[in-house]
């Protein structure tokens, strides 16, 4: 028997991911780029958005050495960065034999590195805590540890590295606070650096240096608070799309959907589309937040459920159940969505479930 499909979809736009980093590497025309595809390419599917950049990406960064395995078992041969570092000492044998180049960024990795007997030289990137203050080594005890990993015979390349923690914010003076924390850091030593994460790149060219690591800006979401600083040019990458699969007239006064949130003012045609927050849309979108009938614009009304969700039809004309419902994409972007959900794009990609298909498309 043929089990007919939920209408709902992610359409992932795979020359769009490429337009994306050309123009990240437009910016930074001098810097190698590391596309970022931690997070299943923040929801995009990995394994797929890395090989449709493999022949041009400079390398990939991940979180882990799972996700960097993961590429590695479907043939990607970049270079590729784990942005954590290893969690144990056994991992660094296992970033050996795939080749992977890893943060390090505690004095506990540095051990590590120091104590381990690689085949080949290990690639490292020593991470500098200039101001955000996660992880990374103190800008007082970079030159120390710098010291110990380079005298060390088995190492090969080694950056210094950062990340920013307001370069979204392009009139905020913290990140040339963090510049020059950076700078100070690294005092007289000429070696290779990598500094900008995308709001950098698009908007902090003095940040840019040898290697930058474009991510959100990947999938086509801008990392502002608008699109601004350039990335008016970005082209989203997600299309996340149901159809309509109820239709009905409400009087004023009637409640929609759970615990009567929304109650019509006037007569109403309200709909229902195929998807809800166990796909991952925000369950607490607001009353208001954006969405697309047919490429017209209208709103979500009533609290999301788990499998589907209420909106206003009253003003889309001959809307009819099967209709094309966008959630975010083309059309919207997920930024609004995201702005009306007090969240970012980051969280609406990444809580895309697993069943959510992906539907791979050039073009």
């Amino acid at each position: 028997m043929t089990l007919s499909a939920r209408p709902l979809r992610a359409r992932i736009h795979l020359d769009a991911i490429l337009h994306n980093y050309r123009l990240a590497k437009a910016c930074a025309p001098s810097a190698r780029a590391l596309a970022v595809v931690k997070a299943n390419a923040y929801g995009h599917g990995a394994v797929r958005v890395a090989q449709a950049l493999a022949p041009e990406a400079d390398g990939f960064a991940v979180a882990c050495v799972g996700e960097a395995l993961e590429l590695r078992e479907s043939g990607i041969c970049n270079p590729i960065l784990l942005l954590e570092g290893v969690f144990s000492p056994d991992e660094i044998t296992l970033a050996d034999r795939a080749a992977l180049a890893m943060v390090v960024h505690c004095p506990q990795q540095l051990d590590w590195v120091l104590a381990a007997r690689p085949a080949r030289p290990l690639q490292c990137w020593i991470k500098i805590d200039s101001g955000m203050h996660r992880v990374g080594f103190a800008p007082g005890d970079f030159q120390q540890a710098y010291a110990r990993l380079s005298a060390c015979p088995h190492l090969g390349l080694v950056v210094a590295m950062t990340h920013f923690a307001r370069a979204d914010e392009p009139e905020h003076p913290y990140t040339l606070v963090q510049l020059d924390a950076f700078g100070r850091a690294l005092g007289s030593l000429e070696i290779p650096c990598s500094l900008a994460n995308s709001a950098a790149i698009l908007a902090w060219p003095q940040a840019h240096r040898d290697w930058i690591r474009p991510g959100i800006m990947l999938y086509g979401a801008s990392p502002f608070a608008d699109a601004g600083a350039g990335a008016a040019e970005l082209l989203p990458a997600m299309t996340l799309e149901s159809a309509l699969i109820s239709i009905r007239e409400l009087g004023p006064g009637d409640p929609v959907g759970y615990a009567g949130r929304f109650v019509c003012d006037r007569p109403m045609r309200v709909g229902v589309a195929a998807v809800g927050y166990a796909d991952g849309y925000p369950r607490h979108a607001k009353d208001g937040t954006p969405i697309a009938v047919n490429g017209r614009l209208s709103r979500v009304i009533g609290r999301v459920s788990m499998d589907m969700m209420t909106l206003d039809l009253t003003d889309i004309e001959h809307a009819h159940l099967g209709d094309r419902v966008e959630l975010w994409g083309r059309t919207l972007a997920a930024t609004d969505v995201a702005r009306w959900s007090d969240t970012i794009a980051y969280q609406l990609f990444t809580g895309i479930s697993r069943r959510v298909p992906l539907v791979y498309e050039h073009g």
